[in-house]
């Protein structure tokens, strides 16, 4: 089957395809096995997995190798996390290639600048759709036409006017769908009414992160699958999730507090024997 093709017709269905983020094979296989029907990678999240303090601390070969083991553990579409592409037109190349052998359904490309500065930097316009130009023909050149490519924006965070980012955050959505994107990805959006512009002035499919610290109590996914948008990443809720349910575990392993704990608690090991055997 061709993931990218599936993945394409999830994203042009009608209906809202909400991809919860995986940060190991094992996550990947539960939401699977949750039913839904495409798998999101955050290199945030991989670096999490492996106690690095930043996102830039997984490298291009690490973030490629965990996305492969992903990819070979689900039967579902899977998106890559690609980061700005690792560096210049070149490494675009080469990064689209990396993830087209991992056997990915498509892949974020984000205009924010990879690196160790503070705050928030992103890239020109013009280079970010050259970026996106580069990675559409790459996808020709490597044999797979139907990668989804998904141009991020992290332009809401490129100034404190907040006004000012949003317009900035609308045209260049545009610009990378009329560079080759499949859809928009817009990401630090706080509001549904930020949402309801963003779905009004982007003209092309839109994806929102959601079930962020920033926005999880702003608006729920059936807000955003009324307002139609194409696309919900959930790019940290599992593993903040996991780390939260660990840690209590944890805590109470401290305290000898286990003879009586709920098993509802636990997963069962029947479960686990069905979860590894593909259910």
């Amino acid at each position: 089957m061709n993931h990218s093709k599936e993945l394409k017709k999830l994203l042009s269905s009608g209906k809202t395809l909400i991809m919860p983020d995986a940060y190991d094979p094992i996550s990947a296989r539960l939401i699977e096995k949750s039913g839904f029907k495409a798998v999101q990678c955050s290199g945030y999240s991989f670096s999490i997995a492996a106690a690095k303090k930043k996102e830039i601390d997984i490298s291009r070969s690490e973030n490629v190798e965990i996305t492969k083991r992903i990819v070979e553990t689900v039967d579902l579409p899977v998106m890559a996390d690609a980061e700005d592409g690792y560096g210049d037109i070149n490494a675009v190349r080469k990064t689209v290639k990396m993830f087209i052998q991992a056997g990915v359904a498509g892949l974020n490309l984000e205009d924010q600048i990879l690196d160790n500065s503070k705050g928030t930097h992103i890239v020109s316009k013009e280079n970010m759709m050259q970026k996106i130009l580069t990675a559409r023909e790459s996808a020709e050149t490597y044999e797979n036409p139907n990668l989804i490519i998904n141009g991020r924006t992290d332009a809401l965070k490129s100034t404190e006017d907040r006004e000012e980012a949003l317009n900035i955050a609308v045209e260049r959505s545009n610009l990378y769908l009329q560079a080759g994107a499949d859809i928009a990805f817009v990401t630090y959006v706080e509001t549904i009414e930020e949402v309801q512009t963003l779905q009004k002035e982007i003209k092309g499919p839109l994806s929102i992160a959601a079930g962020m610290p920033y926005n999880i109590n702003n608006f729920s996914i059936s807000d955003l699958k009324e307002l139609g948008v194409n696309r919900i990443s959930l790019p940290t809720f599992l593993i903040y999730s996991s780390l939260r349910a660990i840690d209590e575990s944890l805590n109470r392993l401290k305290k000898d507090n286990i003879k009586n704990m709920d098993m509802d608690l636990l997963y069962e090991v029947t479960e686990l024997n069905a979860l590894l055997t593909k259910y």
